[in-house]
């Protein structure tokens, strides 16, 4: 024959609740304060709090209902409502859609058009909310912008750090002004030989030497 019994009170030791470690360290202080003939200046001592912290939370403490020494949300009663209507929501997701790498600046300006008297931060406030929501679904970005695209120019060829000019003018540096749709190109080709080191400096090409029309030369860029 099998004998069953049971602990009396079983029941509500089971259904004791799970406190988190804030909430186990107050129910400490309380069984310190029980325990030192309800001494509050020695228990705050104890356990280095302020006396307005621990009679803050004396006034909360139900030994009955343990729950009380969690804390307790901050929320506010009254949160701010949106002051856009519901048209207005429409028709950014609806924008939003149509030119999805659009920012809010530029719905903005689509807004307008359309009668809707709103700002930036409005715009971006409702695409916040919509994302939240799950209404709104972004494209994944690739991280690829057409700005920072390089462009290879077959022309600009660097010449190899060894190459020695076999005679002047076989290395020239070109630059390029466009002026009222005319193309003047300055040419400084390598001084003639002779030339001393500070007259090198200074060094310019006479306009015969700019009107002298060059031969087929590999330019460097």
């Amino acid at each position: 024959m099998n004998v069953y019994s049971t602990i009396p009170g079983y029941r509500r030791l089971a259904n004791i609740p799970r406190l988190s470690k804030k909430a186990r360290q107050r129910l400490k202080w309380f069984d310190y304060y029980n325990c030192r003939e309800q001494n509050a200046r020695l228990t705050c001592r104890h356990f280095d709090i302020s006396p307005q912290t621990f009679y803050r939370w004396k006034k909360r403490y139900n030994p009955r209902d343990i729950e009380n020494l969690e804390d307790h949300s901050h929320r506010p009663n009254h949160l701010r409502q949106p002051g856009y209507s519901v048209e207005l929501v429409k028709t950014v997701l609806r924008l939003r859609e149509e030119y999805p790498g659009w920012s809010k600046e530029k719905l903005t300006v689509l807004l307008h058009r359309e009668g809707f008297a709103c700002s930036a931060s409005t715009v971006g406030r409702i695409l916040h909310k919509l994302k939240e929501r799950g209404v709104l679904k972004e494209p994944v970005p690739n991280h690829i912008s057409a700005r920072k695209k390089q462009w290879q120019r077959p022309c600009a060829v660097r010449k190899p750090e060894q190459y020695v000019a076999k005679e002047p003018g076989n290395i020239v540096e070109k630059w390029i002004h466009w002026m009222s749709g005319l193309c003047q190109v300055w040419c400084s080709s390598i001084p003639p030989p002779g030339t001393s080191f500070l007259d090198e400096m200074f060094w310019k090409p006479t306009p015969e030497q700019l009107l002298t029309p060059l031969p087929a030369l590999l330019i460097l860029y």
